[in-house]
């Protein structure tokens, strides 16, 4: 099974082709920022090129659903979906706090995701790894640090990993109430990788986890910026 996964929810976005034969094929990363839908749309075409692949060789299409970039999970969005009605191949979503925990499988401690949802909050879930992935302590939701920080699955004694590009803006707070028990991601860590996404796709795939394209929306958890001027 080929799985060709798009991560666009964080500014350093990108593209990756695993197979559950060799692994990794290719990975490519993207700047979310200045990255438009037929830029993402050469991007694949060249790393497909690049793999000696064509798009019908690719049996899922997984995507990082958010929360994060409003615009940049569009772009992604419509892509996976334009591939999946051409070739008739499934999708599989994949959240975006979730793909970040991938980077400590096995990992014995919480592993705390966190991404800059402005206004003073964050975008956090808590993952604990047990038997083969990640399952959910605390779910995505959107908060402020503080808040987040008094949940009492963060009062024990038990270390707890941080990372995503909000640990950046709020570390300092982090340290201030968890002293040593927080460990804090190495910059290279901080970013959902392409490839994490396309992982967990080819998990959700063998247990027939599909999302089905008209349905398949952004997983914002609070209502963007246009929309909140839309509904005033």
């Amino acid at each position: 099974m080929k799985i060709l996964s798009i991560e666009t929810s964080t500014m350093l976005g990108g593209i990756a082709i695993i197979d559950d034969k060799s692994g990794l094929i290719a990975e490519a990363r993207l700047n979310v920022k200045s990255t438009h839908s037929e830029r993402l749309m050469t991007e694949i075409a060249h790393i497909l090129k690049q793999s000696g692949l064509e798009v019908s060789d690719i049996d899922v299409f997984a995507v990082a659903i958010g929360p994060g970039s409003f615009t940049g999970l569009r772009i992604g969005l419509s892509a996976v979906k334009g591939f999946s009605y051409v070739s008739g191949k499934p999708i599989v979503a994949v959240p975006t706090l979730e793909a970040l925990a991938w980077h400590f499988p096995y990992c014995r401690y919480p592993v705390c995701t966190m991404l800059d949802a402005r206004k003073k909050e964050v975008y956090s879930a808590l993952f604990k790894w047990e038997n083969d992935g990640f399952i959910r302590l605390i779910e995505e939701v959107s908060i402020n640090v503080s808040m987040l920080l008094e949940d009492r699955k963060f009062l024990s004694d038990e270390k707890v990993v941080f990372t995503g590009e909000g640990v950046l803006l709020y570390r300092d707070k982090i340290k201030e109430v968890l002293n040593e028990k927080a460990i804090f991601a190495t910059a290279d860590k901080l970013v959902p990788s392409p490839a994490n996404v396309a992982r967990i796709g080819m998990i959700k795939a063998e247990k027939g986890e599909f999302s089905e394209p008209v349905s398949l929306v952004p997983l914002y958890i609070r209502k963007s910026e246009a929309e909140i001027k839309g509904d005033a």
